[in-house]
């Protein structure tokens, strides 16, 4: 029997959308669904508790990856064989869950990026170019945040350089890729978000202080020595 994933949604004001995204997973997969909700000032919470998922309420707003990464704390305690990352607005497809999912239950990857290279603006194509040149990941779609883990990823990205990321893909690719971390990329299709906009490449200001932080990030952090475990 294969086992079942855990159902990542890092959530900030999502009201509007968390109820068809958990009913959607829900008609898609037998799965546990956890909805961190990053201090949104409205009834995300309480909509998500409504729909049976299991909520981590945040009395900080920690941003896109400090909530998935306290998803991750929550699925490494409870030891969560794969853990899948998704968006709360929608523009994830459930459908696709299974997709991820397969090439670590065949043990033959221990990170799977779910990849829409057709989607997003000029802006997002650019950074994605400039990010594999900088950095060499031969990963197409490095901003995706629909994602799947195996329990050795999980656990790789509990350590305490991980806990200082600003932002959930490239960081966090090269900690896996410097942990050894097999990664393979497979294509989905990405939906419009049903409501709101990018909180990351929503402005070309945005996209600029991305470039940046990343950049700085790429150019010396990362050929630091990993920091090795810290958290439990």
């Amino acid at each position: 029997m294969n086992p079942e994933p855990t159902i990542l949604i890092p959530a900030l004001d999502e009201a509007v959308n968390i109820r068809e995204v958990i009913r959607t997973v829900r008609r898609t997969v037998s799965a546990d669904i956890i909805v961190i909700d990053d201090a949104s000032t409205d009834a995300t919470a309480a909509i998500a508790r409504e729909e049976g998922a299991r909520v981590l309420p945040l009395s900080l707003r920690l941003g896109a990856w400090g909530a998935v990464r306290t998803g991750i704390r929550y699925a490494n305690a409870h030891r969560a064989d794969i853990v899948v990352t998704m968006d709360a607005d929608g523009q994830h497809p459930p459908e696709s869950i299974c997709d991820l999912t397969a090439p670590i239950i065949a043990r033959e990857a221990d990170v799977v990026v779910g990849s829409c290279t057709g989607r997003g603006s000029t802006a997002r194509k650019l950074s994605w170019y400039f990010f594999r040149k900088l950095t060499g990941l031969d990963i197409l779609d490095l901003t995706s945040g629909f994602r799947a883990y195996n329990a050795a990823a999980i656990t790789a990205l509990m350590t305490a350089d991980t806990a200082l990321l600003d932002y959930q893909d490239i960081g966090v690719l090269l900690a896996l890729t410097r942990a050894g971390m097999r990664i393979a990329e497979v294509p989905v299709p990405m939906c419009p978000r049903a409501n709101g906009h990018s909180r990351v490449f929503s402005t070309w200001w945005d996209v600029l202080r991305y470039l940046v932080i990343t950049g700085v990030l790429c150019l010396s952090k990362w050929g630091m020595p990993a920091v090795r475990e810290v958290d439990s």
